[in-house]
């Protein structure tokens, strides 16, 4: 076996990785959710989307700053090793493989099996929903480890098709909502206004943060992508700007399709009403079914990330069993090992998500939004990389070093502020258990342990 990856994938892949991995399930996942944080507010819910993806255009410019001078194995663990040192690395691919690849990939597997059910018309937190989402985990990562060839050509097809319900609503519903009207009174009425502008627009950017996360897991191929110096920070970019503009867009859609009224009550069925109200029941229940596959392609790059996870600290010599994580198929170029473990991590955030948030708490104390809490742990974790990027890089131009960087860090304070107001006490409870995974990750810093108990040093 050999354990260098292979430069498999083309421009038009690592841009699809970008738009794909975001552009899902966030969009029609999390937009009720903002109404219901802003109080029915549509105009501070669009301050919402909008500031989220400034940050976000902001984060992935830095980043493809980075990326037009490094590349290694997995982009941000690389980034993270390059600017602050190697220790502080591997925390950052502990975390990495550990926590948020799987955390959002156990929810993504979910939310396709949500909307599945909604198409169905059965419960959405029942075993039905959950027996879709473990299977639909399984058969992705399968997909991923078997034939990475046939997962990359499925992301390019389900980045295309995910567009297509988006686009349809951000065109078809704002004509037909300013025709109507709905638009103008969605947009001038305000369904509770006991909720302030500054709770309501910190609690719909945390919400927000989900729908735009996952981009930087595109980074995570850079080794596979052909001249990755150049296209992986050329799709940083343009994929950010699809996100951004596709996204706002959509959300002034969906106020020229339904109220915002009966968006809030409808739920987890909500999508599905705005676009059978403007493309009728047969017409909307056909795009509705392009949103699961848009989902499904959202897990697919996702779990292209978390099925490296492991493999980004091992080849480093790094992690738990570093000799076996870095082994690579003969056949498939895949690291197998690394993508069974990430299966793994995934089941049990997968558990811990449906006991957490789908029933009766399991945990006590200890229950908190995996869609949430991990991705804005990673924005305070870009900070350190950010400031040595200012103080390393001399020969790039003020804008590259200082400004964006300065911006970066900027915007990623601000999501963390915006973390702890709107989740209070839960954000503490994650915390301790972020601190005590992170803990464990200690202990195989500098020491591999080998199938069979071996220590290796």
């Amino acid at each position: 076996m050999t354990n260098e990856l292979k430069k498999k994938y083309g421009l038009l892949t690592a841009i699809a990785m970008v738009v794909g991995i975001v552009i899902g399930s966030g969009v029609f996942f999390k937009a009720e959710a903002v109404l219901k944080a802003t109080g029915g507010n549509m105009p501070l819910g669009i301050a919402a989307w909008a500031i989220v993806g400034l940050i976000m255009i902001i984060c992935s410019y830095t980043f493809a700053t980075m990326a037009a001078k490094y590349e290694k194995v997995n982009g941000v663990v690389d980034y993270a090793e390059m600017t602050v040192g190697k220790r502080y690395g591997y925390y950052v691919g502990w975390f990495m493989a550990v926590i948020y690849n799987p955390t959002l990939t156990s929810v993504l597997a979910w939310v396709s099996a949500r909307y599945t059910c909604v198409l169905l018309g059965w419960d959405v937190t029942g075993g039905s929903c959950m027996t879709i989402a473990a299977f639909y985990l399984i058969a992705i990562y399968a997909m991923n480890t078997l034939s990475p060839i046939l997962a990359g050509k499925f992301q390019v097809a389900t980045a295309t098709v995910k567009l297509i319900p988006l686009l349809l609503m951000a065109v078809i519903g704002t004509i037909v909502g300013i025709y109507n009207g709905m638009t103008a009174s969605n947009f001038s009425h305000v369904v509770n206004t006991d909720i302030s502008a500054g709770n309501g627009l910190f609690a719909s950017v945390v919400a927000v943060a989900f729908a735009y996360e996952g981009w930087i897991i595109a980074t995570s191929i850079n080794a596979e992508i052909r001249d990755g110096k150049k296209n992986l920070p050329t799709a940083l970019i343009i994929g950010s700007l699809i996100v951004v503009f596709v996204y706002i867009f959509y959300y002034i859609g969906l106020a020229g399709a339904v109220t915002t009224e009966k968006l809030m009550e409808s739920g987890q069925a909500g999508a599905k009403l705005a676009f059978q109200n403007i493309f009728g029941s047969v017409g909307g229940t056909l795009i509705f079914v392009f949103v699961i596959i848009s989902c499904l392609g959202t897990l697919n790059g996702l779990t292209m990330g978390c099925s490296r996870g492991m493999y980004a600290l091992a080849v480093r010599d790094r992690g738990p069993m570093p000799a076996a994580f870095k082994q690579l198929d003969t056949v498939t170029n895949m690291p197998v090992n690394s993508s069974v473990f990430g299966l793994l991590l995934s089941g049990a955030w997968l558990l811990y998500f449906y006991g957490a948030n789908l029933t009766a708490p399991w945990f006590g104390v200890f229950n908190f939004d995996t869609s949430e809490l991990p991705i804005i742990t990673l924005y305070g974790g870009y900070i350190p990389i950010f400031i040595m990027l200012m103080k390393k890089e001399r020969a790039l131009s003020a804008f590259k070093r200082f400004i964006m960087p300065s911006l970066a860090i900027l915007s990623c304070i601000f999501m963390v502020i915006a973390a702890c107001f709107a989740h209070r006490m839960a954000a503490v409870f994650y915390l301790i258990v972020f601190a005590a995974i992170m803990l464990l990750g200690v202990l195989f810093r500098n020491h591999g342990i080998q199938p069979g108990g071996v220590i290796q040093k």
